[in-house]
């Protein structure tokens, strides 16, 4: 399982992370609730109903694997759910009052359910989500916001250095390069602003162009109902100020930063683990030359957004990745077809069930 990229988390939550309305409480607002029930009953139905042929011939490739090795292949999974959940607990710790491991489990499940299950909004969407549960569970939102951003910072270069390291051992030394090339077009942006905001001008001017972007939203025609609903603009610089400030004041510990670096590796060495052990269960020896650089592509194209969760995508790639190394064409699609089951379908289902759980446990 993998996380989502620097920059999209970090332009995803900028403008979320601002408002401070996420927690408020939303018993008065029954046709939303059942409006997102028919959304999550609607988009999982959507899921089924189109790759349910994809999905039986994953089920199939199944007759011929070994299950002690299928069954290790989802542990693996889990592991790096676990992995990355963790990991943004230990961030989210700067604010003294993380989430407990549990919610930290279900909200990391849910959220990668939806990232998930639509082409490219679901990132932003899981986003929004995950930002949201923090809220609820007394994060503030400025903490909220940077965990989300550091996040897929850490997420991106922990990528990148498998990738990185994949292709070394592989001996293709433009993909080293192509790795430190594509980590730094994700990366850089949104470590840049992260580090501007320490210093107070760079603090200063971000609140007046903010300012200047509330004005112009201020001016847009809106109903009666809605307008005096939302924040006063009055209230916006101070709100502003005290969020940007509260932002540059977050810090982890060295030993905070390498332990988020190591959880985040962690996440993709246990999802590569995964794959790996997949191939092993079609009796098949692991290209262990090939395996991070196929591995990597399938992560790569994964991380566009075109298909749910690179559905489509990410089987052909890797696939043909494998195939390339060595193995067989049918022996590498029955294995890529066993580690989708784990990496995307078993994903997805948990976090399905986490969120139709939760919403009928608010209702009761």
């Amino acid at each position: 399982m993998g996380g989502s990229t620097g920059a999209d988390v970090a332009q995803k939550v900028a403008t979320e992370a601002a408002d401070d309305h996420a927690s408020r409480d939303e018993r008065g607002k029954p046709r939303w609730r059942i409006a997102a029930r028919l959304a999550m009953v609607a988009i999982l139905a959507g899921m089924v109903t189109i790759y349910h042929r994809d999905l039986f011939r994953s089920f199939g490739a199944l007759r011929h694997l070994s299950g002690r090795w299928f069954v290790l292949a989802a542990a693996a999974e889990m592991a790096s759910v676990l992995s990355f959940a963790f990991s943004r607990r230990r961030l989210l710790s700067a604010s003294g009052r993380p989430p407990g491991r549990w919610a930290m489990i279900r909200i990391t499940f849910a959220g990668s359910a939806l990232s998930m299950s639509l082409p490219f909004a679901g990132t932003g969407l899981a986003a929004v989500y995950e930002f949201r549960q923090f809220r609820r569970r007394g994060v503030d939102s400025a903490t909220a916001g940077w965990a989300l951003a550091l996040s897929g910072i850490f997420s991106t270069s922990s990528l990148s250095v498998l990738l990185v390291a994949g292709a070394i051992l592989g001996g293709a030394s433009m993909g080293a390069v192509a790795g430190f090339a594509g980590a730094a077009i994700y990366l850089v942006p949104g470590a840049v602003v992260l580090l501007a905001i320490r210093y107070e001008r760079v603090r200063t001017w971000l609140s007046q162009l903010f300012i200047q972007l509330a004005h112009v939203v201020q001016r847009l025609p809106r109903s009666p109902a809605i307008r005096a609903k939302g924040p006063r603009l009055e209230d916006f610089p101070v709100r502003l100020e005290g969020f940007l400030d509260r932002i540059a004041s977050l810090r982890l510990p060295a030993r905070g930063y390498l332990t988020v670096f190591g959880l985040s590796t962690l996440n993709w060495a246990a999802d590569c683990t995964a794959l790996a052990l997949a191939i092993q269960a079609t009796g098949l020896p692991v290209p262990w030359h090939a395996l991070l650089l196929a591995y990597g592509a399938g992560a790569a194209v994964g991380s566009t957004g075109l298909t749910p969760g690179g559905f489509g995508l990410v089987e052909f790639t890797v696939a043909a990745a494998l195939t390339a190394g060595g193995l067989p064409g049918s022996g590498a699609l029955a294995a890529v077809l066993a580690y989708r089951l784990v990496n995307f379908w078993l994903v997805l289902a948990i976090g399905w069930l986490v969120m139709l759980r939760r919403d009928r446990a608010r209702r009761t």
